[in-house]
């Protein structure tokens, strides 16, 4: 799809390409601190460059990124890779110090870059850990002179992202310099016909592999614009920006286009810029595919990737869609489903996907076990659980584990029950993920002490201490009063009973 040569340095060429094109004075970036173009952006990321150099940074070693999107996020992200590091993005909108630690200490990271958004949570976690990282801001950063990418090769480590799995303890997935072109050769160019006439905006940040994809990669691949918003996003926020930077190409999630929706007045808002609005994440409602268009005249391109895939591999395009789907794979894409012993599925029965594209992760750091369950030779076990129907195109049954996708990010049940066996009300507690108006949404099932006051009263003292003790969102919507739980003879919870029990008809 994308010839390279051996030595080959993606962070070079996402600016030098734009100032070999006679972009220099473009735009690169719309940001509420400033407006930065390609020329500026090639100086920010020499300086970072230099700053890393200057710290000892030596060849793929890591650098932590968590900070709120921004310019000199994208510089040391970009100067990072410009001399053979490798930078680790990870959520900046953590709520504890704690946080940060296993981050921190499985990444080795030698040094840590915050703004004065997170400095006060990731300065204490980098004093706890064994290798002490050294901490630097990247919004007080520095332009600086020149200098010469590192002569790294195609097939060379060149970032990581964390990414959840079935235990709830965050995973590396190593990603070679070559995995970006590929994607934007695929889907940017072919699905979204990207160009450098357009300006990007996505509501999910640049930590995560859909938002790393819409707002770095892809319009600094064609010189297109982008737009940052540092911080969490609401309905207002995102209107405002629209109106404002007149993007052309929108992303989000599908729960926050069903929260514009719901928003009072936004029916009488200006979304003319806009030419494509793309969703990922979680699949999207057909209900509110439709509503979207009704109220705005626009088409939702819902779509399915993984951050081991590194973006959307099966999505829905202008032309060939169909409401609720994950739509049909993108060129430069395979995809297979296949049942439980390993054979394909016979056409419209639901199984295990599977995918094949070299964006693929070459392996999850430090977990050689779970690298070999899930990359069997060309192919990825993406652990969701697919039917595809008789015109190709690919509906979403739910993931293949017990893990739950809430407003695009995972959640464990086991963190959410241990959080509740620790009220004093609580005995046992069993935490699935059920589907409500098409979302998903997280519901327990209690089994309270014998002195315990069952009622609303205690439902809401138990989501907030859920709240209290894990991430906002890692919380039950739902609160269940059960006298026992599915259990298999050896006393493990079978959730995929309660699952069933849910999804049954009344």
């Amino acid at each position: 799809m994308v010839e390279l040569p051996d030595r080959y340095n993606i962070a070079a060429d996402l600016i030098e390409r734009n100032l070999a094109a006679g972009r220099s004075a473009k735009t690169a970036i719309h940001s509420a601190s400033a407006d930065v173009t390609y020329g500026d952006l090639h100086l920010l990321t020499c300086g970072a460059a230099r700053a890393l150099l200057h710290l000892g940074v030596r060849r793929e070693e890591r650098v932590l990124l968590a900070g709120y999107d921004g310019p000199g996020w994208v510089a040391f992200f970009l100067g990072a890779i410009r001399i053979g590091a490798v930078p680790v993005p990870v959520n900046p909108l953590l709520q504890r110090s704690e946080d940060y630690d296993h981050y921190i200490e499985d990444s080795l990271a030698r040094v840590v870059i915050v703004d004065a958004n997170t400095a006060e949570k990731l300065q204490p976690a980098a004093a706890r850990a064994q290798h002490r990282p050294e901490v630097l801001r990247s919004d007080e950063l520095a332009k600086g002179d020149e200098i010469a990418p590192a002569p790294t090769r195609r097939d060379d480590m060149a970032f990581w992202l964390y990414s959840s799995g079935s235990t709830g303890k965050p995973k590396a997935v190593v990603h070679l310099q070559h995995d970006i072109p590929y994607t934007c050769v695929t889907y940017a160019e072919q699905v979204l016909g990207i160009t450098e006439k357009d300006t990007t905006f996505s509501t999910t940040g640049l930590f995560h592999a859909y938002g790393f994809g819409n707002n770095l990669t892809f319009p600094y691949w064609v010189g297109a614009t982008t737009v940052l918003h540092a911080g969490r996003h609401s309905p207002a926020t995102v209107l405002e920006t629209i109106e404002k930077r007149r993007p052309t190409l929108f992303f989000s999630a599908p729960t926050l286009y069903n929260a514009i929706l719901n928003f009072e007045g936004a029916k009488s808002r200006d979304l003319s810029s806009i030419r494509h609005c793309v969703a990922a994440a979680e699949a999207l409602p057909a209900e509110v595919w439709r509503r979207w268009k009704d109220a705005f005249g626009l088409t939702i391109l819902d779509g399915v990737g993984s951050t081991e895939m590194l973006h959307i591999y099966c999505s829905n395009r202008l032309n060939d869609l169909k409401p609720g789907s994950s739509g049909k794979p993108v060129p430069g894409y395979e995809l297979k489903i296949l049942d439980d012993e390993g054979k394909p599925v016979a056409k419209g029965d639901a199984g295990d996907l599977y995918v094949k594209g070299d964006s693929a992760l070459a392996l999850y750091w430090a977990q050689h076990e779970k690298s070999k369950r899930s990359i069997l030779g060309d192919w990825f076990f993406t652990g969701d659980r697919y039917r595809v129907d008789e015109d190709g195109f690919y509906w979403y049954e739910g993931r293949s584990d017990d893990m739950i996708k809430v407003s695009g990010l995972w959640v464990s049940p086991i963190e959410i029950e241990s959080a509740l066996l620790e009220h004093p009300a609580v005995a046992e507690s069993a935490v699935v993920g059920i589907s409500i108006d098409g979302f998903t949404r997280i519901k327990a099932f209690v089994i309270a002490k014998q002195d315990a006051v069952k009622g609303d009263e205690l439902v809401e003292e138990l989501q907030e201490h859920c709240k209290s003790r894990l991430q906002r969102f890692q919380y039950p919507h739902l609160i269940e009063f059960v006298p026992e739980l599915p259990k298999t003879v050896t006393g493990k919870i079978q959730r995929y009973k309660l699952r069933e029990k849910e999804a049954a008809p009344a």
